[in-house]
C-alpha cells in the first residue's frame, strides 16, 4: 500500500502544477524509508496512476496516509484552496470527516523534523471516523 500512499503524495504535490524541492524531498525521504528506490519514485512522479480504493486499510495505515499528506500540503509554506480539497477528498476516502483536515492542520508542521505526538492526534481523529 506505501505506492497508493506515494501516489496521493504527488497528486497533492502537483495540484499546483509545481513540485517545489520541499515536496519532492518529503516524497523521496518518504518513499527510500519504506524500500522505494529513487527510480520508482521519479517514474512515479513522471507518470502519476489514478488513486484505488482506500477501504482496506487499517487505522493506523488511514491515520499515517492523512498525517503525511497534511504535512506535504504545509511544506512549502503555501496552501492553496486546491490542496485543502484535495486533503479534504482524500480524508472522506480514508473514512474522515472532511473537518478531519482542519483539526490535524493545527498541530502538523511544515517542518518534518518537528513532529506531534501521533498518539493524541490519533485519538482526537477518532471523533471524525465514518467508520
Amino acid at each position: 500500500m506505501l505506492k497508493e500512499q506515494l501516489k496521493i503524495l504527488i497528486k497533492l504535490a502537483t495540484i499546483d502544477n509545481e513540485l517545489a524541492d520541499k515536496e519532492a524531498n518529503l516524497i523521496e525521504k518518504i518513499g527510500k524509508a519504506n524500500g522505494v528506490s529513487e527510480d520508482e519514485i521519479y517514474q512515479m512522479i513522471k507518470n502519476p496512476e489514478p488513486i484505488k480504493n482506500l477501504d482496506s486499510l487499517s487505522e493506523d495505515q488511514r491515520f499515517e496516509y492523512l498525517y503525511n499528506i497534511i504535512q506535504l500540503m504545509k511544506i512549502d509554506g503555501k496552501v492553496y484552496k486546491s490542496e485543502i480539497v484535495f486533503c479534504q477528498e482524500i480524508a472522506q476516502k480514508l473514512g474522515y470527516k472532511k473537518k478531519s483536515v482542519a483539526e490535524l492542520s493545527k498541530s502538523i508542521y511544515s517542518d518534518p523534523s518537528i513532529t506531534s505526538d501521533r498518539e493524541e492526534l490519533k485519538r482526537r481523529l477518532r471523533k471524525y471516523s465514518t467508520r
